[in-house]
């Protein structure tokens, strides 16, 4: 039987970290709780050895969408309602923006924060492709040091990543990509509202006429984890997004997502769905005028 852990809720960010170094307890950062709560409930194995739950939602540090000259910086305990209204991430990083407004339903919006979407890392996370094309950093913290990484390197399988049990994200720093960018977002799941993606698609395009001068591609669901397809990238970059181009690269996609996922129950439908809706993104953002 699971037991029921402790639950703290410290002053300040320093406290927090505190109680994360102790290592005679097994701790667990609690923000919105969206997956933990129900885990605990349903007594879930992937929650069995926490000990403690440290609440940080009401830390004004984690709380902060801050934007500079060059980047911008999202604190991890901001919420994907309060990401899908901020017009700074509307206007720059409008593709994150569209995964925002599709996940969950306005309650779990309002409560799930945009690192704990991540950290979590289930195949269905809908913040990781958007994330991804946008080159998105991440920045960790304990009581003895701060770093920065790439999510594709916090990133390391289902369930896992990168973090020590030490470590708080404490922030999303995401680079301006330019106005030259363009993009969307694409989310499949069983039904309109309140879904579990079954296919996530992020695309980030720059052209110049019919020419892709360079894009960024990342999927979710259908890949173990949330994953760039640079290889595909590489490909379309230069080339003139002719039909018969669309057509060649989007059969090309059906295949690199194989290499990583091989042949499993839910490729023939899979696939096909996630080739056409690549096919049609492409042909939107290439189209003239767009």
């Amino acid at each position: 039987m699971m037991s029921t852990p402790d639950f703290v809720r410290p002053k300040d960010l320093a406290e927090a970290l505190k109680y994360l170094a102790d290592p005679e307890r097994q701790s667990t950062i609690l923000a919105g709780g969206t997956d933990i709560i129900p885990g605990l409930h349903q007594k879930s194995q992937r929650f069995s050895s926490i000990k403690r739950l440290i609440a940080v939602d009401h830390l004004s540090e984690l709380n902060r969408i801050k934007k500079n000259k060059s980047n911008i910086e999202i604190g991890a305990a901001v919420t994907f309602s309060r990401l899908a209204g901020d017009p700074n991430i509307q206007s720059m990083f409008p593709v994150l923006s569209q995964a925002a407004e599709r996940i969950g339903s306005v309650q779990i919006r309002n409560r799930a924060t945009i690192a704990g979407n991540f950290v979590n890392n289930a195949p269905c996370a809908d913040s990781g492709p958007p994330l991804l094309v946008y080159d998105a950093r991440i920045r960790l913290r304990s009581l003895r040091n701060e770093t920065e990484i790439p999510l594709n390197e916090f990133l390391t399988g289902p369930y896992k990543t990168r973090l020590k049990p030490d470590q708080l994200v404490t922030a999303v720093i995401i680079p301006a990509p330019g106005s030259d960018w363009s993009g969307k977002f694409y989310k499949l799941g069983r039904r309109r509202g309140v879904a579990v993606s079954r296919i996530s698609l992020a695309i980030l395009l720059k052209k110049r006429g019919p020419v892709i001068r360079s894009v960024r591609i990342a999927c979710g669901a259908v890949t173990p984890v949330a994953v760039r397809l640079q290889t595909l990238e590489e490909r379309c970059a230069g080339q003139e997004a002719t039909p018969d181009f669309l057509r060649n690269i989007s059969a090309r996609l059906g295949e690199e997502v194989l290499k990583i996922t091989g042949l499993r129950w839910s490729t023939p439908y899979k696939l096909p769905v996630l080739q056409q809706i690549f096919y049609q993104i492409l042909g939107e953002l290439t189209e003239p005028g767009s």
